[in-house]
């Protein structure tokens, strides 16, 4: 039987509504990685009586498949995630829920950012952009060196660029000594410098396809989102984010970033690991036991036994979230 364990300090949000979301990719089948990000998004807000959005971000026209995106949705049906606004049929007031079909709303905040004078036109590829990487750099972060950038910043209003001839993508001019200070739920405060992280950070692409940074700032602000739930792969693209927030004027939420899941081999899980994709899992467990192993890993429950969703609202609890960088699990037995 799952005792309550939970701490009144989990629900200090209680005063304003809580509006929750899982945004996945559909790129391909969910792993274990996914589950748990949707697991525990789901609970936060679930344990608070907040609302819930499903929000499809099929940004990469490549990879992204309507098909996926409908698994999605029957795979999160299966395991008892259930979300009250949201998914392929855009069910709800702050639709569409698909990234492809919002392309004018993330148009007017590029607008709202060149009417400041604060974005310019980068005719930089990606291999001239490696090319000039600091040789200290061991990461795969990018850190743009500021080739295109104007002498002159921001522009005064009405003077925009001319478009170059050349494809070209849009940044958005970040100041020297930029330096972006915020709490996170699970890993606790950050400072991050963006001139040194990141630089001069895309907003559209060459090939007119929206950056992530401001499809996500945008879409979270639209549809009310008070907190962010997703794996610590994106904890650096927080502080970027939060800058975005603060230039289009819009509410903060709070973050919540959760550890990686790896392989036996302490990979970062992927597509490959198919003994851990749902549809491996969905032929050889029940939704209960899937759930009660995710439940575990997230350090809920002492034990992988068997249990619903709803069963885990009364336990929940983030202080029980691991901190580590990653979790590594094995098939279930």
């Amino acid at each position: 039987m799952i005792s309550n364990q939970y701490s009144p300090a989990d629900f200090e949000l209680t005063s304003r509504d809580v509006v929750g979301r899982f945004a996945p990719s559909p790129t391909g089948r969910m792993h274990l990685g996914n589950l748990l990000t949707a697991l525990v998004s789901w609970l936060s807000v679930r344990s608070r009586a907040g609302r819930y959005i499903l929000r499809i971000e099929d940004l990469d026209p490549q990879r992204s498949r309507i098909e996926y995106a409908r698994l999605i949705e029957e795979d999160l049906h299966w395991l008892g995630l259930d979300w009250d606004e949201g998914g392929v049929e855009n069910i709800g007031e702050h639709g569409p829920y698909l990234q492809s079909q919002r392309s004018g709303f993330y148009l007017d905040a590029l607008h709202r950012l060149s009417d400041l004078g604060l974005t310019y036109p980068c005719t930089c590829t990606r291999a001239d952009i490696l090319a000039t990487q600091a040789p200290h750099r061991t990461d795969s972060s990018v850190i743009y060196a500021g080739t295109c950038r104007p002498s002159v910043m921001p522009r005064p209003l009405g003077s925009p660029f001319p478009a170059p001839l050349r494809p070209h993508s849009i940044r958005l001019w970040i100041p020297d000594h930029t330096v972006i200070d915020f709490t996170d739920r699970v890993y606790g405060d950050q400072s991050v410098p963006l001139d040194s992280e990141c630089g001069d950070f895309v907003l559209r692409r060459a090939d007119l396809a929206w950056a992530y940074q401001l499809a996500v700032v945008v879409d979270d602000a639209l549809m009310g989102i008070t907190e962010v739930v997703r794996g610590n792969d994106l904890l650096s693209s927080s502080a970027r984010q939060i800058y975005l927030y603060r230039l289009l004027g819009y509410p903060v939420p709070e973050f919540a970033h959760l550890p990686l899941v790896s392989n036996p081999a302490g990979q970062r899980l992927s597509k490959r690991d198919l003994s851990l994709a749902m549809d491996y899992m969905r032929d050889r467990f029940s939704p209960q036991q899937i759930i009660g192993w995710l439940a575990h890993i997230a350090g809920l429950i002492p034990s992988p036994e068997p249990c619903t969703p709803r069963d885990l609202i009364p336990v929940f609890s983030w202080h029980s979230i691991p901190s580590a960088q990653a979790v590594t699990v094995s098939p279930l037995s």
